[in-house]
């Protein structure tokens, strides 16, 4: 064989071996884990504010979905509430989040005062007291928690001590006062995918807690917004679109099924998790904010508090599921395609089916 020819031939072969070679050097990190295997999986259910829901609303109709997902078996459970902290850092910082935290944070306040502690202190007596072995405890120390949990400001967890409590148990007592105890009564009832779905489930499967993973410290991400009349001029111009028309018709079609009964919760959550709901999503909402050309550049303002907003609150869910956690994230449905579209770059995590999940067929 002569040089050229050689030379012609390793010319030819390059760029198969190249093409061969992942452009991407994180693929080495994907690869590793499965070729490890046992990824960490993750159960993204999107839903409804269940704020919507008619206040006679029947909540014992959703008793199958949490069969459902009870069993699966998820090891933790994050829910779209902003944690203790950020709420602390948003009240800090108003100046930048005027009305965020008024709007999105309960009053950790008065369980403050009842401990005599700061929000600090009390995430500090939260963590060791759950880190001590066994996930018996008694009763004072299961009001004492909830108590705690108000006072970072995780109203939900609270709840979820409070239902691991047996039924007698259920009173005032040390520092939980009986008007902390009206808040977490209240909360029993509320109309919220957090306390109605996650925390009810968490109590249910023997969890401490529930773990808030929203964000808002990216809402400045729009920039200054000038002009707030133009804004919601313009991105309401961007949504007037017959993907939302659309989308609108569905959900008052199947909103008004599942109220006269002839649709079940069950198949109420499929149709929100279906495919064909996260298409009309990103076509009637951020598609279309994207796309648009107004002249106050508000689309993209928009996209960019939106997408910051996804990937800050699935870098939490992140931490949450650690080094192994089978994760059920419960989230508002328009969420749910870009937790899933951040969650499939992750080297060590895999979805679960949504859909056979909630058809009855999802891994065990």
């Amino acid at each position: 064989m002569t040089l050229f020819i050689a030379s012609l031939l390793v010319a030819a072969a390059a760029p198969a071996q190249a093409a061969a070679t992942p452009t991407d050097p994180v693929a080495i990190v994907d690869e590793a884990a499965r070729e490890r295997g046992d990824l960490s999986e993750v159960l993204v259910l999107g839903t409804a504010h269940l704020s919507s829901l008619p206040e006679d609303f029947d909540r014992t109709r959703f008793a199958p979905l949490l069969d459902r997902l009870a069993e699966w078996r998820p090891e933790a459970i994050a829910i779209e509430n902003l944690d203790g902290p950020q709420c602390d850092f948003l009240r800090a910082y108003a100046h930048a989040y005027p009305d965020t935290a008024e709007n999105y944070c309960p009053d950790p306040g008065p369980a403050r005062a009842a401990l005599g502690v700061s929000g600090p202190e009390a995430d500090r007596e939260v963590r060791e007291l759950l880190d001590e072995q066994g996930t018996e405890r008694e009763p004072a120390q299961r009001r004492r928690l909830a108590a705690l949990f108000l006072a970072i400001g995780e109203p939900d967890s609270a709840l979820v001590q409070w239902l691991r409590l047996p039924a007698p148990e259920r009173r005032a007592g040390g520092a939980l006062t009986g008007e902390l105890v009206a808040q977490i009564d209240k909360r029993m009832t509320r109309r919220n995918e957090s306390s109605l779905i996650a925390a009810h489930l968490a109590a249910r499967l023997g969890h401490e807690r529930v773990y808030p993973v929203d964000d808002h410290t990216g809402d400045i991400a729009t920039g200054p917004i000038d002009d707030e009349e133009l804004y919601v001029r313009e991105i309401r111009a961007a949504w007037d679109n017959p993907a939302t028309a659309e989308r609108r018709a569905a959900s008052e079609a199947r909103d008004k099924q599942l109220q006269n009964g002839s649709l079940s919760v069950l198949e109420w959550y499929r149709l929100m998790n279906s495919e064909r709901e996260a298409r009309l999503a990103m076509r009637s909402d951020f598609g279309a904010a994207a796309g648009a050309r107004h002249p106050g550049n508000t689309g993209r303002k928009y996209l960019a508090y939106w997408e910051t907003r996804n990937l800050r609150m699935v870098a939490n869910l992140r931490q949450v599921i650690g080094a192994g956690r089978r994760v059920l994230a419960i989230v508002g449905s328009s969420h749910k395609p870009y937790y899933e579209r951040y969650l499939g770059m992750m080297s060590d995590v895999e979805l679960a089916d949504t859909q056979a999940v909630l058809a009855g067929s999802g891994r065990e």
